[in-house]
């Protein structure tokens, strides 16, 4: 990757490896519904209004079908989805299923025709951050039920098409347009279920409030935009190997802030997912075409 690739590759490890951390401290008074509906709110209330100024808003419905899917398959569904899944699954479990989105991303860009190959070197890296990820987290089936397991699956699926749509059918869409857009429209999706409970959030402390805010601000509104901003750079395949180095940023967080203790998975699966987070980033050599000189001399 380029030198800007790595930055914004970086950036969105640690920022996306930081709503573990603050949903820890915002669940333990505010129920999951209003979280996801306050990340929507509050992002959409920064991103909109500079889509609106900037005239950007018409034309990005002009492209309202790939829009709407791209909200559907990144927002909408995996929020909910994950949300009832993680009410029986464990994080351990969630975490790990959710680091083989680069796989699902791999097959859909092989059935979607993009060009650039799959090496056997980005094969390996994506294995070696799996085995890292599991290592590090560790896998507890104790008590896993099929349904949410399925569920997390179709996480998976939407998390890995979602980015493909950017790159192929919003080109033309800047990336903080297209945010806006879509947590406008899961706000307005969560807000049946989330409106009737917002007292919770008048009567939680200083803490979890100040966590929905960075929630919606940082991870979210400055998220997005810096995600649509990486896709374009490095491709939706390279941008979604972030999944290998998000749970390495939540735990290293808990056991800075939080006390949380330093495993010995910790320190034998974090060097894992450093390693596959490089190898399935190297970009594939171009494909070198034969020479008419060299075809005319195979033919003799």
């Amino acid at each position: 990757m380029s030198r800007r690739g790595w930055v914004l590759f970086l950036a969105m490890s640690v920022i996306w490896g930081v709503p573990y951390l603050l949903i820890k401290v915002a669940v333990g008074e505010v129920s999951p519904v209003v979280v996801v509906f306050a990340r929507c709110v509050v992002g959409a209330a920064l991103l909109l209004p500079w889509t609106i100024a900037r005239g950007q808003l018409r034309p990005a419905l002009r492209h309202w079908k790939p829009l709407l899917a791209f909200t559907v398959l990144e927002m909408t569904g995996p929020w909910l989805l994950l949300s009832w899944a993680e009410q029986t699954l464990s994080s351990s479990l969630t975490g790990l299923l959710v680091a083989g989105v680069p796989f699902a991303a791999a097959l859909a860009a092989r059935l979607a025709g993009e060009e650039e190959r799959l090496t056997a070197v980005r094969l390996w890296g994506m294995g070696v951050g799996v085995v890292g990820i599991a290592v590090l987290l560790g896998l507890d089936l104790e008590g896993a039920q099929l349904l949410p397991i399925l569920a997390v699956a179709l996480v998976v699926v939407g998390y890995a098409t979602a980015p493909l749509i950017v790159s192929r059918a919003l080109p033309e869409v800047p990336g903080v347009a297209a945010s806006s857009v879509a947590l406008f429209v899961t706000a307005v999706v969560y807000a049946p279920f989330a409106v009737p409970r917002l007292g919770e959030v008048a009567d939680a402390s200083l803490d979890a409030v100040a966590s929905l805010v960075t929630l919606g601000v940082l991870c979210t509104a400055v998220a997005l935009a810096l995600f649509f901003v990486l896709i374009r750079e490095v491709g939706p395949q390279r941008a979604l190997v972030i999944t290998f180095v998000n749970p390495v940023v939540a735990v290293l967080l808990g056991v800075w802030l939080l006390d949380e203790p330093f495993t010995l998975g910790i320190a034998l699966g974090l060097p894992l997912v450093l390693v596959g987070c490089v190898l399935a980033t190297r970009r594939s050599a171009p494909r070198v075409e034969p020479s008419v000189e060299a075809v005319d001399a195979a033919a003799r």
